[in-house]
């Protein structure tokens, strides 16, 4: 071949060549799927240093979020409902739902190696029930006989079927081998409250301290030998603040990679990329509950309706929780306000409701009602604790309600003041408070006739003979159907007799990594529960072919 021909053919050869490489390349990446690989880490940022790192003795936000990654129970929650096996590996119920039967899987082992056994979840309950102890956790046992079949079986047996028991088997089960010389007394003040060791996802690597010894930051690694698998995120680090306003700067500062606990007005403060905050409804009610034991007004059904009908709930979930939330009109968070005009609330309605049952205003412009030989004024006193939303809930609702023609006073108190001094003894008139009404709570506490007192939580002293006996039947239902039927009697006896005027349920809200994928917050409880599908979050992938895919 001539020289030019030469030329040009190793340029049409390079060609060919580099065409058939590009060629290849593009029909490979046809079969090549992106999946998550292990590796990664991600900084997230909490209110209030960890004290409990402990499932029995867990009260704080900060405790409970770690104890759900260092911890795990015989059943989790499942981010799509219901319960899922964790630490066991079957269960079964007997004798029409009194007892439970659970075989613990041979691969379920504690952080230091150590297999997790049936005496680990007895020694736990038997801890739970300690009374020197003083476990959140022990009405959860109260009345529960546990066994050991085997070293590798327990048995529970109830003393009349409660279908909420299965919440408590969500418990983070403690390794006997490290608490059993521990006293009860000595409980609290264990190190390993600080630096334990359980059975959950991630495990406790790194703890630094700040110059008075409290925990600064922790660092957790996955746990490799977890029995739902490997998380795929390599380790998470926490970092503690001591308030709202320290964590808000850490995270535009970027210290912090994701947060938790930031009230609305934080998170609009910072005014974040949209995709990067999580919403979830949590399972809390806030209401206005009314006792007509010390507010005898409140006895007369119209004002209780006139005070629902006036309340503004859309301005509410708007200017104090900016959004937020949800107005709802029933006792559990599903009962979600559905008429837009309802949610507004109207005055002019209300106060025609109260004129219409006979309700007139005196000289001052107060309506008064004459019954039989006794003049009932339309006047109380709204009690709730000094949090700002609470706070300005109860000035709006004041200033909505002083419109029909009440006096209205608000009265603010410290939140354990009102706990102890206020709520346990009964003494409001109308109490504005939160309730927590979780996914899978029994709601027999709140609304039952029995637990009108303390310790109970019937803080409207409701009293209705058809809502006691469909709680009642609740707690023995075996079946969603059963369940769902008995909750609907109930939520429809309350709003018909209208014992509260219930407001609003606020939502989760979550400043996520941005380098943290698949994060999902469904059917949380607490905050602690954005955990609950950890296993599926990722920050590494890789590509593999498709057929290598679930194999």
């Amino acid at each position: 071949m001539k020289h030019s021909e030469k030329i040009f053919f190793s340029v049409a050869a390079s060609v060919a060549v580099i065409s058939g490489i590009m060629l290849l390349f593009q029909i490979n990446n046809l079969f090549l799927v992106e999946v998550p690989v292990f590796g990664g880490s991600f900084t997230e940022g909490v209110v209030g240093s960890p004290r409990f790192i402990n499932p029995l003795l867990a009260l704080s936000d900060t405790d409970k979020d770690l104890s759900s990654l260092i911890y795990s129970g015989l059943l989790k929650v499942s981010d799509k409902g219901g319960f899922e096996p964790d630490l066991t590996k079957s269960y079964e119920t007997q004798n029409g739902g009194t007892v439970y039967d659970f075989i613990i899987k041979d691969n379920a082992y504690f952080h230091d190696g150590k297999p997790v056994t049936a005496d680990d979840v007895a020694f736990t309950v038997e801890k739970a029930l300690d009374s020197v102890i003083k476990s959140p956790r022990k009405a959860n046992w109260d009345g529960v006989l546990v066994e050991k079949v085997n070293d590798k079986e327990i048995r529970f047996t109830l003393k009349k079927p409660y279908a909420p028991f299965l919440l408590a088997l969500t418990l983070g089960i403690l390794p006997k081998h490290i608490w059993e010389k521990v006293s009860s007394e000595e409980f609290p003040f264990s190190e390993f409250n600080i630096n334990p060791i359980g059975s959950g996802p991630y495990k406790v690597e790194k703890i630094t301290r700040n110059s008075g010894g409290i925990p600064s930051v922790i660092t957790l690694a996955a746990w490799k030998k977890y029995t739902l698998g490997s998380p795929k995120i390599k380790s998470i680090v926490f970092k503690f603040f001591q308030n709202e306003t320290e964590l808000t700067k850490a995270y535009k500062d970027l210290t912090v990679e994701s947060a938790s606990g930031l009230s609305p007005a934080s998170v609009k403060s910072i005014n974040p990329d949209s995709s990067l905050v999580n919403e979830a409804n949590l399972p809390r009610v806030f209401g206005v509950f009314l006792n007509q034991n010390t507010a005898p007004v409140f006895s007369n059904k119209e004002i209780r309706q006139a005070l629902e009908i006036a309340a503004p709930k859309k301005r509410i979930v708007n200017e104090v929780l900016l959004g937020f939330g949800k107005a709802i009109d029933g006792p559990t968070p599903a009962n979600i306000e559905t008429d837009a005009v309802k949610a507004e609330g109207s005055v002019e309605a209300a106060k025609t409701l109260l004129l219409n049952n006979g309700w007139k205003a005196n000289a001052d412009g107060i309506l008064e009602k004459k019954i039989k030989k006794d003049t009932t004024s339309f006047s109380f006193s709204i009690s709730t604790s000094d949090a700002p939303e609470l706070k300005q809930t109860a000035e709006i609702l004041a200033d909505t309600w002083k419109k029909l023609g009440a006096i209205v006073t608000v009265k603010v108190f410290e939140a354990g003041d009102l706990s102890q001094n206020i709520i346990k003894p009964r003494k409001y008139d109308a109490l504005l408070f939160g309730e927590v009404v979780e996914n899978h709570s029994d709601l027999y506490p709140f609304w039952h006739s029995s637990e009108r007192n303390d310790p109970g939580l019937n803080i409207s002293l409701y009293t209705n003979i058809t809502a006691d006996k469909a709680l009642e039947e609740m707690q023995k239902a075996t079946d969603n159907q059963s369940l769902t039927t008995q909750k609907a009697i109930v939520v429809s006896e309350i709003q018909k007799d209208v014992p509260a005027i219930f407001l609003f349920s606020p939502d989760f809200l979550y400043l996520k990594s941005p380098s943290v994928k698949n994060i999902t917050l469904n059917n949380i409880s607490s905050a602690n529960e954005r955990f609950l599908s950890i296993n599926s979050w990722f920050i590494e992938t890789d590509k593999v072919w498709k057929i290598f895919v679930n194999n």
